[in-house]
Formats: structure tokens, C-alpha cells, sequence
């Protein structure tokens, strides 16, 4: 769904995540992506620290049209937890899976290495695959290229997966507030649209009356707004009012009912049923796991 497409877009360009990407890819010399669930692209191509091998493979539709099958087998068996699987050259990638509250939006992916070191015939299994696919690379190259591929152990692979996996959690958790800031360059009926929602987010708020106080008619408005943003309208302003409960659910002499209230929700169910649905979890159960204070 493009939904999910959007969802990760944004977050691909926030900075916890841009910051992230570097950091991994210093830290392990390996590639990291985030690709949304219905992605049909080469993950890695392009990227910092792209394999060698991975590259020349990607010169044909044919060898891509295979790899593009392995990532496919890659999503369906991640949805739930972190998977991996070995290409028709030999080669190990891993996915873990993305959650934005309970729906399951991408993955985190990273791989094109082995887990042993690599023999001869190996080599020669995939340097037979190379040619029926029609690469463009001699002999010498295509095997000076699969012999540079990073071997990574066991237990480092494993360390590498929980890294993942951590940041997987972190970005879950910060995801709703990455999608209600303001990122780039937005036209400026958005920016004035977003202030007007900030400050009126407590008021039965409609997408009528907003396109009217940033002067633009609702149809233009909600398109241009879905475009900017991501989402539609109705799920930002659920979105802003739960960046503020979650606020004021530090205070420990709130109650949940009064915080439904306070941030614009006419019923405690729908807030504690749009709450559960964004973060993945209720109120009570947010709550109970922020920090003494």
C-alpha cells in the first residue's frame, strides 16, 4: 500500500535515521537500508559499501530479475522476526522487520556477505551464473570481485542482526514524532497548515476548516497535503494529538481519561484505540513503562 511507501520515505530522510546509516555503515563496512514492504528494487544498489560482486551483478535484468527474487523470499519470511537467506552466489542477506504500531510498514536490511570463506568452486558456480545471465566482466574481475565480499562470522553476524533489531525498536518508537516534524522543504500552505493544527489540535478540528484558515479549498488542500506529508489528514491530526498525550502521561497525576480529553479525542475508547494502533501499545501500558521520576 502506499501508505507504508510514504511512511518509510519519510523516515528514510529523517536525521535519527540518515544518522544512523552512517554510523552502521562505518561501524561494520556493510550496507543498511530501509526499504518498505512493497519495495521491487535492489536494496543495496548504489549504496556505501555496496559489494563489488552485487554491482557487476546488477548490470543485466536477468541477474537482477534473480536477486529481486531472493528479496521477495527475504519479505515474506521477516514479517515477524529477523531472517536471513543465501543467494544463488552464495551470499547471506538479512532483514528485520519495521513496525509502526501494530502494522508492519518495512525492513531493515543489510547482507551481500558470506558466512564462510568462500571456495573455488563456489566462485566457479557463480561465475557460471554470471555469464548465462549476460554480465559484461572478465574472468579476473568477476573473481577479484567475489573474493572481496566480507566474511562475517557468526557471532559478529548475530551482533550485527541485534544491532538492527535495536534500532528497528528505536525507530518504531520515534516514528509517529519523526512524521508530525517538519522535514525539508514543504510548500508553505503546509507549514502554516501544520502551526494551525499544533494550535488547534485540542478542537474538533476538520479538514474543511483548515484548508479555509490557510485559504486554499479543501480538495486542493487534501491533496497537497497527503503529497507533503505521507498521510492523510485525518491520521496527522491523530498523530500530533498522541506526540502530545504522550507528554502529558509523564505526569503521574493525569489520568488517561482526562488526557483523551485534553488533546482532542471525544471518547477515552477511540483515544485508547488510535493510541494502541500508533505506538503498539495502550496509554496505561506507555505509561507504566516511561522512567520514575
Amino acid at each position: 500500500m502506499n501508505d507504508s511507501k510514504n511512511l518509510i520515505g519519510a523516515l528514510t530522510q529523517s536525521d535519527v535515521y540518515q544518522e544512523y546509516e552512517r554510523a552502521f555503515s562505518e561501524a561494520t563496512g556493510l550496507p543498511v537500508s530501509l526499504r518498505s514492504v512493497e519495495s521491487w528494487q535492489l536494496p543495496h544498489h548504489g549504496r556505501l559499501n555496496e559489494n563489488p560482486f552485487c554491482d557487476l551483478m546488477a548490470q543485466k535484468s536477468r541477474s537482477c530479475a534473480s536477486c529481486l527474487q531472493v528479496q521477495q523470499k527475504l519479505a515474506e519470511i521477516s514479517t515477524h522476526e529477523a531472517q536471513s537467506v543465501t543467494c544463488p552466489s552464495g551470499m547471506c542477506d538479512t532483514a528485520v522487520p519495521v513496525r509502526l504500531g501494530d502494522q508492519l510498514i518495512g525492513f531493515l536490511q543489510t547482507g551481500q556477505i558470506f558466512r564462510k570463506k568462500p571456495t573455488q568452486a563456489q566462485f566457479e558456480r557463480a561465475e557460471k551464473l554470471a555469464v548465462e545471465w549476460g554480465v559484461e566482466a572478465t574472468s579476473s574481475q568477476l573473481k577479484d570481485a567475489y573474493f572481496r565480499t566480507k566474511v562475517v562470522p557468526s557471532k559478529q553476524h548475530e551482533s550485527i542482526v541485534k544491532l538492527l533489531k535495536i534500532f528497528a525498536q528505536h525507530l518504531s518508537m520515534v516514528s509517529n514524532q519523526v512524521l508530525v516534524q517538519t522535514k525539508n522543504v514543504e510548500p508553505p500552505v503546509i507549514t502554516r497548515a501544520k502551526h494551525y493544527i499544533e494550535e488547534h489540535q485540542a478542537d474538533d478540528l476538520s479538514l474543511g476548516q483548515v484548508a479555509k484558515a490557510v485559504n486554499t479549498s479543501t480538495f486542493y488542500f487534501c491533496k497537497m497535503f497527503k503529497k507533503a506529508t505521507g498521510i492523510n489528514f485525518t491520521d496527522y491530526v491523530s498523530r500530533v494529538r498522541i506526540e502530545k498525550a504522550k507528554n502529558l502521561l509523564l505526569n503521574a497525576n493525569l489520568r488517561v481519561s482526562e488526557i483523551a480529553f485534553e488533546v482532542g479525542f471525544q471518547s477515552l475508547t477511540h483515544f485508547n484505540r488510535v493510541f494502541k494502533k500508533t505506538l503498539g501499545q495502550s496509554p496505561t501500558e506507555y505509561r507504566a513503562h516511561l522512567p520514575s521520576r
